[in-house]
């Protein structure tokens, strides 16, 4: 699972990251706001400091909630309630302080467990966390990993998710709507182009177009590459 750390403080980052690989995780940090709005939907989840020189970290947040429902995990320096409660209100998963979350090792403990408990309530179908292979493809969807011969593929979370549903039915035409349904909120897609831009883009990373099938007027299969 893929972890983006988000923190402008380089000491604290590295003993975030190193911990959270030490753990299994595959997580990098970047020091910016910025940096985590051109990256987040590269990650899993987001490990978001509030306290950025660049953007206020509650508009960071306020920004991927808006977006994405990629998971976010605020951490504040401030022991002030009402702080966490806008991480709350701006979009946050949950909230910690970073004075708790970096005591070696029950503070990193309790990060490690309520990493685990966010994506636990962003996964709630547990019948759909399986292993999938049609010819090289290999989709695992509890590691939210996918290999075509044998090679990884970095997929965005939507990517994932696309690809996710139209594996779970590989000779079934999944409409449209029904993937903007499941995969995006319908009110978040107002066009057809947001689909067809994931579509073209997951055909290239897969390394040939025929992994994703078109019913031209009615929506996308998975083929056999």
């Amino acid at each position: 699972m893929r972890v983006l750390v988000v923190n402008e403080d380089h000491a604290v980052a590295d003993s975030i990251t190193t911990g959270l690989r030490r753990h299994g995780y595959d997580a990098e940090s970047v020091e910016t706001g910025t940096e985590a709005l051109r990256n987040y939907d590269q990650a899993d989840l987001v490990l978001l400091d509030l306290e950025l020189s660049d953007v206020d970290g509650l508009e960071v947040c306020r920004a991927i909630r808006s977006e994405a429902d990629t998971p976010i995990i605020v951490i504040t320096d401030s022991d002030d309630r009402g702080h966490r409660v806008l991480g709350l209100k701006a979009g946050s998963d949950d909230c910690l302080d970073k004075r708790e979350c970096l005591e070696i090792p029950l503070g990193f403990h309790e990060l490690v467990a309520r990493i685990e408990a966010v994506m636990r309530r962003a996964r709630p179908d547990r019948r759909r966390k399986r292993q999938i292979s049609r010819g090289s493809l290999r989709l695992d969807a509890d590691l939210r990993e996918v290999r075509v011969d044998g090679r990884r593929v970095t997929l965005t979370r939507k990517e994932f998710d696309l690809l996710h549903l139209l594996a779970r039915y590989p000779e079934k035409i999944i409409t449209r709507r029904q993937i903007m349904a499941e995969v995006w909120d319908d009110h978040y897609v107002a066009s057809s182009r947001t689909l067809d831009m994931h579509v073209s883009s997951l055909r290239g990373k897969l390394g040939a177009g025929s992994w994703i099938e078109t019913a031209r007027g009615v929506g996308f299969r998975l083929g056999h590459g």
